[in-house]
Order: structure tokens, then C-alpha cells, then sequence
């Protein structure tokens, strides 16, 4: 049935009402972050340098980071922190609900009385978990506002806990507000108007992924700005016509049938603040080879059957091998789900089965993990699950276990083996559907059952002289290794444009593919922000997700700006970007 003008109408106002609230929350999200920031450090291009300056900035913002989170983040190799780095970590640091912390509580509280004996919790603080010394236990159980006879009052404790953070956030915020020169410092996500321009694509699959090798090192932080003011400035309008970029795509010769061939399934998966991680691999030669290698998504109906890759040839050895997506598609889903699939049910008996739905998700999930595609899970396969699940590897001796207690062949683990410890799983928490619900969501589902947040591919190696092998190493993000290649690639392949009235930073455009991107050099002796104005594209989507957006580059080095692509592929698509320097 047509819809009426009024309904469009009425849904282009929605739309635009959602696009607004967004805007807000992101705003409020970023004043927030500044407002921590600030707090401890003197600007937001100032750089946290311990764990200790780490560890206060979260607690400004509301947060009660415990060592081994700090440990998350600052990690040997870690030098500084910035403050886009900062507020990723706090998109995935959420603060606990009142809520959250009862039922954690409710947990050590069997008997529901509302009361956690002085001993009992000073057992458990200090003997499980991130261990407290009895010291910091004491200090909690001192407080005479919600103790009494030797118990804690947990519900009271999390109400003063609860309160007591947010005052925090508020003295962070009042001191912004209080100072002038620090409110007007836009270098986080908090433009003071909404942006209009591109409009923002529903959250969806990845259709198109690239392929690159590593060679260069660079940071890409994605920091909104405000600032309008600027000294030098450049201009890149392209125009690309609808669906030109099939040109692009990988197509196999008749003569490499004969070539020897490797192949490995992975994933590209959504964080919590937008990042996507992959498997990483290592890929071994024998001897110098012509070498093709392709990537396409797998097994996923919303996705056009394609491939993206490289070819060339490389000498015996060992390289790493990034797989990448630009992440303009594969975004964090914003809309309701209105319902929420089932995912067990009880039988004539009583006995908790597994739904048709859901077994069906829990398969699609097999069959990705599946990395060898050999219809059964190794320990190694399977850890790489555990880890984006529970964060945790399933050692020798509870593998051992899984062998005793769910069907395996060859000491790996069948597709009923997988649904019939899912179903153990709901068992043990007596049909309570929440740590399955953690599972599905870690690995990209909906409570619909739609995967939206994670895009399965398939990598084929072809290699002419020798037998290429290629292993998972790791499931994390790209790093410096996949923006050193990045960078490399653009300013290889793409034009160079000196910003006006600034010898010392370019702009390198690279139209590849489907996709354009931009890297922005600074050859100065000075870090620069970089002001990046889309408004007048038409028909685009980038990956940062905003109009308009400040970058910060630092001296001697290269970073990514930015990755384009059509929003409508059917249609004609302008990429039309003004790159200034802010004053």
C-alpha cells in the first residue's frame, strides 16, 4: 500500500526528531567527557601520562575503574593516553545501574534479607575478583549510614554510592561552566549547533570490506568541533556515478584454477564505542610467489556477493595479514526493537529446550567461528568465541570436561555438541535467558536474532608457487600496523593538495573502489587541528558519522581522516569536503 503524504510527512519528522535526539545525547555524552578531562588535566590536548592520572579522570567522570580495568587500557606498551582515547573508554566503561549493583549483590545475599554480614563481605572483597585489602573493606563498613549490627545495608550503600557519583559529574561540569576559556575549548564531540548534512544510514552489515597489507604507522582520533575559525584552508569535490564501482572488484583469471590455495572464515565485530576488531592473521610463504588474496562477506543474505582484495607478489616469509572495513555501514543500531525473540521454552516434561529461532542463530554463530570451515571446533576456534563472549580462554583441563559431557570428534567439538552446551548453559541458570542474551549481543545480534553489529567474512589465499598458510592469531582492532597501511595506500595511489596557506600540511584524496578516502600529512615541526566541513556532500556517509568534525594531527606524521562511500549506490554520490586549520 502507497503511504500518504502526511505519513511521509509525519516519518520524515520523526526521523528528523530521532537525528536531533541523537545529536543531544552525543553532546551531553562529550560535555561530560570534557568536563572529567578537564578537571585533572589543563586541556583537552593534553595527554594523561600514568595509570594514576587514568584512574582519576574515570573517577570524575562517574566511573569506579578497579585495578585490573586500569590494567585494560594502560598496558606495558601504553606511554599516554588522549583525550579521544579517553572517551572511548568511557563508551565502554558504563556506569553500573542501581539495579545492576543489587542484583550483584543479590547474588552474595541468598536469603533476600537485605543484609550482607560485616564478615561474609569482607571475605568475598578480599579473597575473589579485583581483591580490596581489609583496609579499604573497613573503610566501607565504618560508614555508619548503612551499617548496623555488624550488616551492611547494601540497598542504602548503593543509593549513597549512586549519589556520591553523580555529585562527582556535577562539580566536574560546574567547574566547565564556571571558566569561559575552557567552555569555549571545542576539541571534544560537542558541536554547539546540530549538524545538518549527510543523513546517517540505518545501521546495517558491511557489504564491502578492503584488504590491506601493513606498512605505516598512524593515530586517527575523531574529535567533533565547533571551531569555524581558521587560517588555511583546502576544497576536494568528486563526483561518482551511480553503482560505478563494480569496476573495482576482484575477478579470478582462468590461470589461477592451478594456483594452491588457503582459506580462513573471521568476523568484523562492533564495540561499544564504535570500534571494529577482526581476527588477525599470519600468513606464512615458503618462497617468493605471485600471490592473490580476497575478502568477501560470508554466509550473510543482506550482502552482495563480492570480493575486495589484492594481488602482487611477496618473498618467502612471514607477514601479517589486517583484514578492513571502513566502517561506514557497520554502525551502532540506534532504532527499538519492539519485541524480543525467544530463546527457550519448556516441553510437555518441563524440560528447557532451545527455540527454533534461536538454534538457528546459535548455528549461524557455528558456522563463523568455524574459522578452517571443517564443520567442527577446535580449542583454539572455540577460545577465539570465549574471549568475545566472556573474555576468558577455556583451558586443556575444562576442555577435557567438554569431551566428557557434549559430542566431539577428532577432539573437536560438533555443531550439536555447541547447541547442546547453549542449552546446558540455560540450565544452569534455570531457563534465565541473560548471560545467553550476553553471548548473542556480544556477537553482534539484536534481540530480534538479527545480526547488525557484526559482518562474518571468508579470506581465500591463491598463491602460484608454493602452499600459503594462514592461521588466526588475535580478534582486536587494526592499530598502527592497518593505518600505516592505510595512509601508505592513499598517499601512494591518491592526489596531493597543499593546504592554502600552509606549506607544511596536505591533503591525499584516494578515490579505491566503492570508496574515497582522505589522509591528512603533517610535515610541520607542530601538531596541528584540523577543522573537516562535509556539508556540501550530497548522497555520503563517512565513518565518523558527522557532518562536521576537528582532528588533531601530530608533527611529522599521517593520519586518516576520513572514509566515504554512497549512501544510495543506485544513484550519483558528491564527495565535497573542506579541510581548514583551526586558529
Amino acid at each position: 500500500m502507497a503511504s500518504t503524504p502526511g505519513n511521509q510527512k509525519a516519518t520524515h519528522s520523526e526521523n528528523s526528531q530521532g537525528k536531533k535526539s541523537q545529536h543531544a545525547e552525543e553532546a551531553i555524552f562529550y560535555m561530560n567527557c570534557r568536563a572529567a578531562y578537564l578537571t585533572v588535566l589543563k586541556s583537552s590536548l593534553e595527554n594523561i601520562k600514568s595509570k594514576e592520572q587514568l584512574s582519576l579522570v574515570l573517577q570524575q567522570a562517574g566511573r569506579n575503574p578497579s585495578q585490573k580495568t586500569i590494567n585494560r587500557y594502560w598496558t606495558s606498551q601504553t606511554s599516554s593516553l588522549n583525550f579521544d582515547d579517553f572517551c572511548a573508554i568511557l563508551k565502554k566503561e558504563k556506569p553500573a545501574t542501581k539495579n545492576e549493583l543489587l542484583e550483584a549483590f543479590g547474588k552474595i545475599d541468598t536469603d533476600k534479607a537485605g543484609y550482607i554480614a560485616h564478615d561474609e563481605l569482607c571475605k568475598i572483597l578480599t579473597t575473589r575478583g579485583d581483591k580490596m585489602t581489609w583496609e579499604e573493606v573497613t573503610s566501607i563498613t565504618k560508614q555508619a549510614d548503612f551499617n548496623c549490627n555488624g550488616k551492611l545495608d547494601y540497598n542504602k550503600f548503593c543509593e549513597l554510592y549512586l549519589s556520591t557519583r553523580e555529585q562527582c559529574c556535577r562539580a566536574a561540569r560546574a567547574r566547565l561552566e564556571m571558566h569561559p576559556r575552557l567552555r569555549q575549548q571545542h576539541l571534544g564531540n560537542q558541536p554547539e549547533t546540530v549538524p545538518q548534512g549527510i543523513t546517517k544510514p540505518s545501521p546495517g552489515l558491511s557489504r564491502k570490506t578492503d584488504h590491506k597489507l601493513p606498512k605505516g604507522d598512524s593515530r586517527a582520533p575523531s574529535r567533533p568541533s565547533s571551531a569555524q575559525s581558521s587560517k588555511a584552508s583546502s576544497s576536494t569535490t568528486v563526483t561518482v556515478g551511480a553503482s560505478s564501482s563494480s569496476t573495482e572488484l576482484i575477478i579470478e583469471p582462468d590461470t589461477m584454477k592451478e594456483w594452491q590455495r588457503a582459506q580462513s572464515r573471521g568476523c568484523f565485530y562492533l564495540e561499544e564505542n564504535g570500534e571494529i576488531i577482526s581476527h588477525k592473521y599470519r600468513l606464512h610463504l615458503a618462497q617468493r610467489s605471485a600471490l592473490s588474496i580476497t575478502i568477501k562477506p560470508f554466509s550473510i543474505p543482506q550482502a552482495q556477493e563480492q570480493m575486495f582484495g589484492w594481488r602482487g607478489e611477496l618473498g618467502s616469509g612471514v607477514y601479517w595479514l589486517l583484514p578492513f572495513t571502513t566502517g561506514c555501514r557497520l554502525r551502532k543500531a540506534k532504532t527499538q526493537i519492539p519485541g524480543e525473540a525467544k530463546l527457550v521454552w519448556r516441553d510437555e516434561d518441563g524440560e528447557l529446550a532451545l527455540t527454533k529461532e534461536f538454534r538457528a542463530a546459535l548455528l549461524e554463530i557455528f558456522e563463523t567461528i568455524d574459522l578452517d570451515g571443517n564443520g567442527l571446533l577446535s580449542l583454539e576456534e572455540y577460545n577465539f568465541f570465549e574471549l568475545r563472549t566472556s573474555g576468558e580462554k577455556c583451558d586443556q583441563e575444562a576442555w577435557a570436561v567438554c569431551k566428557e559431557n557434549f559430542e566431539m570428534k577428532k577432539n573437536e567439538l560438533t555443531r550439536q555438541g555447541f547447541l547442546d552446551l547453549n542449552l546446558m548453559e540455560a540450565n544452569d541458570q534455570d531457563g534465565d535467558p541473560w548471560d545467553l542474551w550476553v553471548t548473542l549481543l556480544s556477537l553482534g545480534y539484536n534481540r530480534a536474532l538479527e545480526m547488525t553489529e557484526a559482518c562474518p567474512f571468508v579470506i581465500d589465499i591463491c598463491a602460484e608457487r608454493c602452499k600459503p598458510r594462514i592461521k588466526a592469531i588475535s580478534l582486536e582492532g587494526g592499530g598502527s600496523q592497518l593505518s600505516r597501511a592505510l595512509c601508505s595506500s592513499v598517499v601512494n595511489k591518491g592526489e596531493a593538495q597543499v593546504l592554502d596557506g600552509s606549506e607544511n600540511i596536505f591533503i591525499h584524496t584516494c578515490r579505491s573502489g566503492s570508496r574515497i578516502t582522505s589522509v591528512i600529512e603533517n610535515k610541520s615541526e607542530n601538531k596541528v587541528i584540523i577543522h573537516v566541513n562535509n556539508e556540501q556532500s550530497k548522497n555520503c556517509l563517512n565513518n565518523r558519522g558527522l557532518t562536521v568534525f576537528a582532528v588533531e594531527v601530530a608533527p611529522k606524521s599521517m593520519m586518516v581522516s576520513q572514509h566515504v562511500m554512497a549512501l544510495n549506490e543506485q544513484e550519483e554520490w558528491i564527495y565535497s569536503c573542506v579541510h581548514s586549520l583551526v586558529c
